[in-house]
């Protein structure tokens, strides 16, 4: 069993007391608590919020500056906006005022009441919007490329789970403004490309990038483009959004320019959205182990830790051990690498399973015989294969030890990405593939825009919540038959999942 081996920290016993495959959404609860990888704490005492623990703000750090610097890379400048959004701002896209069942309000402070209702940002539209106003003007202002970051948003989530939903939780945001239609599309596929880049370049998760249907789009927009992976339960994880939003909020908060012309136009506008916790649970579905974490290097807060094997019975060779340990945190900080000497009290099988649970791609055991011979011992997180060798030999090969842990982390999950889709031909097929598979399934459908939508609600009620996710950006599927609800000819290949 996953708990035959606990961790004890003081009265508790620490550790996973089941297997992924048998239970994923308590193996899940499980390494993100206190007894787990220590990620969250959940008992802040307010539903939907919850302390994020210093491990988990480490991942997030990295995962934001891989982020930040590729939004930079494309031309985004970072700004800071308040929190509290006043209440005509959110009224003034009429879609967009949809949100408004979702949002907290402040309508005191201290005992005075407001003379107007504040919002806790759910999201930044309306926050950049009214100041695109004030700083476009000209052509020369265009494209105008900016982002928000180490934000969190307020939403009145009614069902909460750490990472995968919550009333505050961790956001990134771009909102951009352009002259043309086909500027803003550009960047759409520069958002896309950029998901690519980190999301399964560094981050190893696979996904789908997909047109959202016209009914599913985001309240405000013309169109919304989602990339999507599978938790291990089989139901969707929505990892980013990127929302092609026309003009309507250019005309709502009349954000104009004058072009070459002398002409006033209204911008076309984007916004982008990497989930900054969706991306985080990801990371924890698709890779863990029943031992708990396994990260990717480019976001692990060490890629290896140092674990000084102690001996009472010979404190001379101890002391050696430490002494060798030590200079070797040095060495190895000053070649460019995340790493962390354990030299707390707690016994080495301890610290093993500690670091294990926590995903660290490699730990580095140094006894006094390793001291004594001027060599170490480097464990793989995933393998658990023990390499000796000396300093020397580790300085040269530690590049290819992280690419190779990374090139497995990749390869197990392309694999169980690629076993998830499965295609239906029939109505019937598809309900029966629905209630026994873990994934999505690939169908033929009407219509993507409204006309679509009475066989999306069809197919939510008569599959307990099965989700149109949208068609693959970029893909030439192209549908040869009918749409699989309602017989009509298909026009489109989309793709279904149930949704977390």
């Amino acid at each position: 069993m996953a708990g035959e081996k606990y961790i004890i920290e003081g009265d508790k016993k620490v550790g996973l007391t089941v297997r992924k495959s048998e239970n994923f959404s308590e193996w899940f609860s499980q390494v993100v608590s206190e007894t787990g990888a220590k990620l969250v704490d959940i008992r802040y005492g307010v539903q939907g919020s919850l302390v994020h623990r210093p491990w988990a703000i480490k991942i997030a750090r990295e995962l934001y500056s891989l982020i930040e610097e590729a939004v930079e890379d494309d031309g985004h400048e970072p700004h800071l906006f308040p929190t509290l959004i006043p209440e005509e701002n959110l009224m003034k896209e009429k879609e967009h005022a949809g949100f408004t069942p979702e949002v907290f309000w402040i309508e005191s402070a201290g005992d005075q009441k407001l003379n107007r209702r504040l919002a806790l940002r759910p999201t930044g539209e309306t926050q950049f919007y009214p100041m695109f106003s004030l700083w476009i003007r000209s052509y020369n202002d265009l494209p105008l490329k900016t982002y928000q970051s180490r934000i969190t948003v307020f939403r009145n989530e009614m069902t909460t789970r750490p990472f995968l939903r919550g009333r505050e939780f961790l956001f990134f945001e771009t909102h951009d403004a352009f002259a043309t239609h086909i500027q803003a599309m550009k960047q759409i596929e520069t958002d896309k490309k950029i998901m690519e880049k980190i999301i399964r370049g560094k981050l190893k998760i696979p996904f789908y990038f997909f047109k959202r249907a016209k009914w599913d789009s985001f309240l405000g927009a013309d169109c919304t483009y989602t990339a999507d992976t599978i938790n291990p339960d089989g139901r969707r994880n929505q990892i980013s959004s990127t929302h092609d939003l026309g003009k309507h909020f250019a005309e709502a908060f009349n954000i104009t320019y004058t072009d070459v012309e002398g002409k006033k136009k209204h911008v076309w506008q984007t916004c982008f959205g990497p989930g900054m916790w969706r991306i985080m649970a990801a990371l924890i579905a698709i890779h863990g182990d029943d031992k708990g974490l396994i990260l990717p290097t480019s976001v692990a807060p060490y890629n290896i830790v140092i674990i000084p094997i102690t001996f009472a019975k010979n404190p001379e060779g101890t002391k050696n051990a430490l002494r060798f340990s030590k200079q070797l945190q040095k060495k190895i900080k000053k070649w460019g690498h995340r790493s962390h000497f354990d030299d707390s009290e707690e016994h080495p099988g301890f610290k093993y399973n500690k670091w294990e649970l926590q995903g660290v791609p490699y730990r580095i055991e140094i006894g006094p015989r390793e001291a004594e011979q001027k060599k170490l011992t480097i464990v793989n997180r995933i393998t658990r294969e023990k390499r000796i060798i000396s300093i020397l030999e580790l300085k040269k090969t530690l590049p290819k030890f992280y690419e190779e842990h990374d090139k497995m982390i990749e390869k197990k999950a392309e694999e169980y990405f690629a076993n998830n889709t499965k295609t239906a031909f029939n109505y019937e097929e598809l309900k029966k593939i629905l209630s026994e598979h873990r994934g999505f399934v690939k169908a033929e459908w009407c219509d993507t825009t409204m006309k679509g939508k009475p066989c999306a609600d069809k197919l939510k009620d008569e599959t307990q919540g099965a989700y149109v996710c949208g068609e693959r950006l970029g893909e030439s599927e192209k549908p040869k038959g009918s749409c699989i609800v309602c017989g009509n000819i298909a026009r489109h290949v989309v793709y279904i999942a149930k949704s977390i």
